[in-house]
């Protein structure tokens, strides 16, 4: 098919024209889809979910909830079920979990989650971590390192038109460093989901990778451990802290690395993916191995992890690449996967995720297949942070 001759050359003047069309009609997209909230709201839960949140049973929830020393929460519907807010059943966990709290003295775990490849499920999966972990009581940290911004739009931000330099770890690159920020409280924001906040990502984001590589031409700067020294008054703030990388080894990917303690790098068994996973290790090693030849950087990690993801099990090619990658990757691989399903489809269109989800008008057992897996994942990288980073039992 031939372009129109109006299509054929595009100028900047064509380029800023598609740029302003193009986020007026996602904006315009964005508002309808989250009607009639101009923002995104966290879902309710029920007492039943609030109970298995705190380990507790359903039973006992209409009793403490009138003892008066727990949000009651809200009665509706005929049948008078009792609903809780985030914010609620954030309480009620704190107050009634038997899960080991982040011990005294000890600082947020910072998990960076890696992989060279869009389309690896890398953004879905830090998203639903961090949500997954404020259900179990934990005060999270989000920080979006890719100028892509996903993250931050899954936040219900529209990175392009309301994310500025200044809401973002940019400024902590630019020069002369020695008047950058050297705190990031300046950029954390709140978000619609409590217990979490996000240091978001827009566009501008990119200068950062064009001053970084002329900072490590300078043998007196650490340009690899900025974000490390920026994040570092915020670790005694939150339990965990989590950083969503672009799909690159770029400079503020290694600046992820080496502030994290942790690693996650989810994989789909495609051999593009694998393939892809095994480069960036690769490049990661040699880039480590670099730094500790001519800076005498040394750098370990509490835990490493391998996440299968979007797996299809009535896939025979998806069946030959996951047995490479449990090959490969031995005892880094996580034990749980999370299957293809198109509960996570219809949550990406929609600008939410699996935990958005309140009821999933669809196949109930598809959506419960999927929200188990994350749920699993949430579980095990908890049990990571705290037997490796704090050094919990």
């Amino acid at each position: 098919m031939q372009l129109a001759p109006e299509a054929q050359r595009f100028s900047i003047a064509d380029l800023e024209a598609l740029s302003d069309s193009a986020n007026t009609l996602l904006e315009s997209l964005r508002t309808k889809m989250l009607e009639p909230h101009p923002r995104k709201k966290a879902p309710t839960f029920s007492g039943g979910q609030v109970a298995a949140l705190c380990g507790i049973e359903a039973t006992q929830v209409p009793y403490l909830a009138k003892r008066g020393d727990l949000p009651e929460g809200s009665v509706e519907g005929r049948g008078k079920r009792r609903v809780f807010t985030l914010a609620e059943t954030r309480e009620w966990v704190a107050k009634l979990s038997k899960r080991p709290r982040r011990p005294e003295g000890a600082r947020a775990a910072t998990i960076a989650v890696v992989n060279f490849k869009g389309g690896s499920t890398k953004t879905t999966t830090t998203f639903n971590l961090a949500q997954g972990e404020t259900l179990l009581g934990r005060r999270v940290l989000l920080v979006d390192l890719d100028p892509q911004g996903s993250a931050t739009t899954l936040t219900g931000m529209l990175p392009a038109a309301e994310v500025f330099e200044e809401h973002t770890v940019g400024p902590i690159t630019y020069p002369p460093l020695s008047e950058a920020p050297k705190d990031l409280r300046y950029a954390v924001q709140s978000t619609y989901w409590d217990g979490l906040d996000i240091i978001p990502a827009a566009p501008h984001l990119f200068n950062a990778e064009i001053f970084l590589p002329i900072h490590s031409r300078d043998p007196d700067i650490h340009w690899w451990s900025l974000l490390d020294k920026a994040i570092d008054p915020l670790r005694d703030e939150y339990d965990v802290i989590i950083f969503d990388t672009a799909p690159a080894l770029s400079y503020l990917a290694v600046n992820a690395v080496i502030a994290a303690d942790g690693l996650l790098m989810p994989i789909p068994p495609d051999n593009l993916d694998y393939a892809s996973s095994v480069a960036f290790w690769s490049l990661l090693s040699e880039t480590l191995g670099s730094l500790k030849t001519h800076r005498k950087i040394e750098k370990d990690f509490a835990f490493m992890r391998v996440l299968l993801s979007r797996v299809d099990s009535t896939s025979v090619s998806a069946s030959i690449v996951k047995d490479w990658i449990i090959r490969t990757y031995g005892p880094y691989v996580l034990t749980t996967e999370i299957p293809r399903s198109q509960v996570s489809g219809v949550g990406a269109v929609q600008f939410g995720t699996v935990f958005d989800i309140s009821k999933y008008e669809g196949a109930a057992k598809t959506y419960a297949k999927i929200r188990d897996a994350f749920d699993t994942l949430v579980e095990l990288i908890d049990q990571s942070i705290m037997s490796t980073v704090w050094g919990l039992k």
